[in-house]
């Protein structure tokens, strides 16, 4: 008996959604392999789908100052553990060990990251991550000073802001749905490809 991917109405065939919907799904199976249960959940929605999808991607693919996809990755998996989302610390944790090319990396952040054997940028970094996703999330003259010591930007300290922010929102709605992460996420960048 297989998890269903959520509590509410999935597409029947990728074919019966708009095209827009349908290519940005066939986009990514190309490129993974599967469609992450993510977009087969939000696609009962086509304006959110896409509202959703623009944020993402105007986020996390948005060149940045200093701050690497590896170190975006790592503020999901950490505040998503934190919110207790197994969808995002899966599927963000595999995309952690990629970037990084450290197959541990993930693992050590979702669990404390303030114990985990990262640097102290990084440190900083999932703390303000942490108050801005689980707290009030003020950016004070405190915190400015510290994370431009760690070498953080304005435009940095915005997206790392962003990140804790939107995933917080991606937790909340992956953990009403009750969609699990594909099976597929757990072996990714843990194993090579193909094997």
């Amino acid at each position: 008996m297989s998890t269903p991917i959520s509590r509410f109405p999935i597409p029947e065939s990728i074919q019966d959604l708009p095209e827009d919907i349908r290519d940005a799904m066939l986009a990514v199976q190309e490129k993974a392999g599967f469609v992450p249960n993510v977009f087969l959940m939000l696609a009962h929605r086509p304006a959110e789908f896409r509202a959703f999808f623009a944020y993402h991607d105007a986020l996390m693919e948005r060149e940045s100052d200093t701050l690497t996809k590896a170190e975006k990755e790592m503020i999901v998996v950490a505040t998503s553990a934190r919110n207790r989302c197994l969808y995002c610390v899966v599927a963000h944790g595999a995309l952690v060990r990629i970037y990084s090319k450290d197959p541990l990396l993930a693992d050590q952040v979702a669990i404390n990251h303030r114990v985990a054997p990262i640097s102290e940028r990084h440190r900083v970094m999932l703390d303000f991550a942490f108050h801005c996703g689980l707290e009030l999330g003020e950016l004070t003259d405190e915190w400015q000073a510290r994370l431009v010591e760690a070498g953080f930007t304005q435009d940095d300290i915005w997206d790392i802001g962003a990140v804790a922010a939107f995933f917080g929102m991606s937790n909340r709605l992956v953990t009403l749905a009750g969609t699990p992460p594909n099976e597929e996420f757990y072996l990714m960048g843990r194993v090579p490809r193909g094997e």
